[in-house]
């Protein structure tokens, strides 16, 4: 029995990727079922296939792996696949007897095959000739060794009929591997009598669309979507019951089709050798120490069969992937469940959890490599027109029209996957995007521009101090950053107009001015207003964004202490605080400028001390001249040593003053008021 005798009843397409396929129909007795898939859909078969036939008690499925056409064919006496010629299948196969026709029957094994230059006269008799190879086989015969031109052979046979057989079985294989691109699944069920089989299995499809079509011009507006299904496949679907899934399953592919081999360990020869002394020591029985391995244990298939007979289990369920057939039949049909909100319906649609189903109510027929829309969806929908103003867009300056726009809420009773919408006002109006819909949801899209309102946005920051204070150490500062947003739309047209402002929210910030919103998202407040026939309306989105800093006061200088006490917003107490921490930071500063003063005095007195013991070296100490010198170098050292007290004193006192700073900053403490 073929598989295209088994017809397809039911496809479920997952906008995931992958679509489920359930086949059904009768067989009697045992009965082989082919199963044709495409070589990149065999993984996901493989991995998803279950099998329903309430007499087959061992149902098996058998292909031909990947490695299949290589492997039996070198497995084979004779391989004709690498073969161009029959003067290369016979060189092959060198030593095998053989029986040829010249016409006469000579009987020999195969010694070679030659290729010998032709005489042109054999070939030509008149004017230029091309050299001609002609293909010669050598036999060694009972009566010696004889070659025969392969032209001349009518026919041949190997005395051995294993190869015989070998090679018909090789051309049957090369034949079937034509089509490298379809693997077939042989499903193979014991049984007798005539009943009803079933199995399903789940393979990579073309992900299914859908396209909206949005009425705004009727007393209620009406949607109205259609799905866009392709089928890819082989197989016309005929009759069949196609539902449409909407969500994200976690769906991956792992290679079950290729052969896997894995990597062992190579370890040395076990040689024998002396073996260890060992000493042990002894112990006593525990009653439990082993546990009992008596109890019966049961097999996979056993554990799934009795789920599946309990009701446990549907047959396209996850766990029924480790069972290809059991003994109790399922029934996996839809129930017909009404949709709520009045909408008229297409499609009936069930909610799977995490997932959304819609199934279409009439079977459906696509043929093989085919295309096809049917309708999904037709229901009034809770919908009012409206503008909607981008502040994300209008910071970038310049002047901007606003998006015309709709606010839908899904009252349709279903989650409606992601699509296009045309949107039909009086005639076409536009296209709009839409994400994922969930009901009762409300959704804003856009389809055009409204060209006779136009806006602009004027952006402004202030920062005020709002607060200060001292802790041992730090001086703590509180500010105030406050976003000035001033939107002015202008309306030229005669008829008044609703707008929506979408104004990015401030990170950090809240909102001040208005004192509420109509609508928030993660990234927008929505304000909405009414704008006048022939008018300009400026609206203004303040926001507050507070902000805390800490300064290290022991860090800073004398400069910076005053700029901070001069700053305004500090309390008068602070700024006293500040100013005479700035007093002690300078007489720590003025002591260190006076010391580095010193040090480069001294540095100086360094310099001309040498060069006056090198004038002193030359002219001798006691030359007139050299007495001149030595006198200066007593006056250098003098004057060195009186800058070295001074230094030190200077250090002492910058170290005092520091100190003195450190220990006033670090003690005191002021608090916000």
């Amino acid at each position: 029995m073929e598989g295209k005798d088994l017809k397809v009843e039911r496809i479920a397409l997952f906008s995931s990727g992958v679509g489920f396929f359930r086949h059904s129909g009768s067989i009697e007795k045992a009965a082989s079922i082919n199963l044709p898939f495409r070589e990149d859909a065999v993984n996901d078969a493989l991995k998803s296939l279950v099998v329903n036939d309430p007499a087959s008690d061992f149902p098996t499925v058998s292909y031909s792996s990947k490695e299949a056409l290589r492997q039996s064919l070198k497995s084979l006496k004779i391989d004709p696949s690498g073969s161009d010629s029959i003067a290369e299948l016979l060189n092959s196969m060198t030593g095998a007897e053989i029986e040829v026709s010249v016409p006469g029957p000579i009987t020999g094994r195969i010694l070679s095959t030659e290729y010998r230059e032709a005489r042109p006269g054999e070939a030509y008799e008149l004017g230029e000739k091309p050299v001609i190879q002609n293909a010669w086989l050598t036999l060694v015969t009972g009566q010696g060794i004889k070659s025969i031109a392969l032209k001349d052979i009518a026919s041949f046979s190997f005395k051995d009929e294993k190869i015989n057989a070998d090679l018909n079985r090789a051309l049957d294989l090369i034949l079937g591997a034509r089509d490298k691109d379809n693997v077939n699944l042989l499903l193979s069920l014991t049984g007798e009598g005539k009943r009803e089989v079933s199995l399903s299995y789940v393979i990579p499809t073309p992900v299914w669309k859908v396209g909206y079509r949005l009425e705004l011009a009727g007393r209620q507006p009406m949607l109205q979507g259609w799905a866009i299904v392709d089928n890819d496949s082989d197989t016309d679907w005929d009759g069949v019951e196609l539902s449409l899934v909407t969500g994200r399953p976690v769906s991956f592919i792992q290679n079950l089709y290729a052969p896997y081999r894995t990597d062992r360990p190579e370890l040395p020869l076990a040689i024998a050798g002396i073996a260890k002394a060992r000493t042990y020591e002894s112990g006593t029985e525990a009653a439990d120490a082993y546990p009992s391995f008596s109890r019966r244990r049961s097999t996979v298939r056993e554990d799934i069969t009795q789920a599946f007979a309990s009701g446990g289990m549907k047959e396209n369920s996850i766990a029924s992937n480790y069972l290809g057939s059991f003994n109790s039949e399922t029934d996996d049909e839809i129930e017909d469940e009404d949709v709520s909100g009045g909408a008229v319906e297409t499609a009936q649609a069930r909610d799977t959890g995490d997932q959304f189903e819609f199934t279409l109510k009439r079977p459906v027929s696509l043929a093989r490599r085919g295309s096809a829309m049917f309708p999904l969806v037709e229901a009034e929908i809770e919908a009012g027109k409206t503008l909607v103003f981008n502040g994300v867009e209008a910071r970038e300056g310049g002047t901007l029209h606003p998006a015309i726009s709709v606010e839908l809420v899904n009252t349709t009773g279903m989650k409606l996957p992601a699509g296009p919408i045309s949107v039909y006002d009086n005639g076409y109006a536009g296209d709009a995007l839409i994400e994922f819909f969930p009901e009762n949801e409300k959704r804003i899209i856009s389809y055009g521009d409204d060209l006779t309102v136009s806006g602009s946005l004027a952006c402004s920051e202030e920062k005020a101090i709002t607060g200060a204070a001292i802790i041992p150490g730090c001086l703590q500062i509180k500010k105030r950053y406050v976003y000035t947003n001033a939107y002015t739309i202008r309306n030229a047209s005669s008829e008044s107009k609703k707008l929506i402002i979408e104004h990015p929210i401030a990170s950090g910030a809240k909102l001040s001015e208005p004192s509420s919103y109509d609508e928030k998202t993660f990234t927008l407040y929505r304000f909405k207003m009414e704008l006048k026939p022939n008018s300009e309306t400026v609206f203004t989105v303040k926001e507050e964004k507070p902000v805390s800093a800490s300064i290290i006061l022991n860090r800073g200088n004398n400069t910076s202490l005053l700029e901070y006490s001069t700053t305004g917003g500090f309390p008068e107490d602070v700024c006293d605080f500040l100013r005479k921490a700035a007093d002690l930071k300078a007489k720590e500063e003025n002591a260190t400028v006076e010391k580095e003063e010193r040090e480069g005095k001294r540095e100086k007195l360094i310099e001309d001390q040498e060069r006056v013991r090198k004038n002193l070296e030359s002219a001798g100490s006691t030359s007139p001249q050299g007495q001149k010198y030595l006198k200066r170098m007593d006056g250098i050292d003098e004057k060195i040593d009186s800058l070295d007290e001074e230094i030190l004193s200077l250090e002492k006192k910058a170290q005092a003053s520091r100190e003195e700073f450190i220990k006033f900053v670090g003690e005191s403490e002021l608090r916000e008021i």
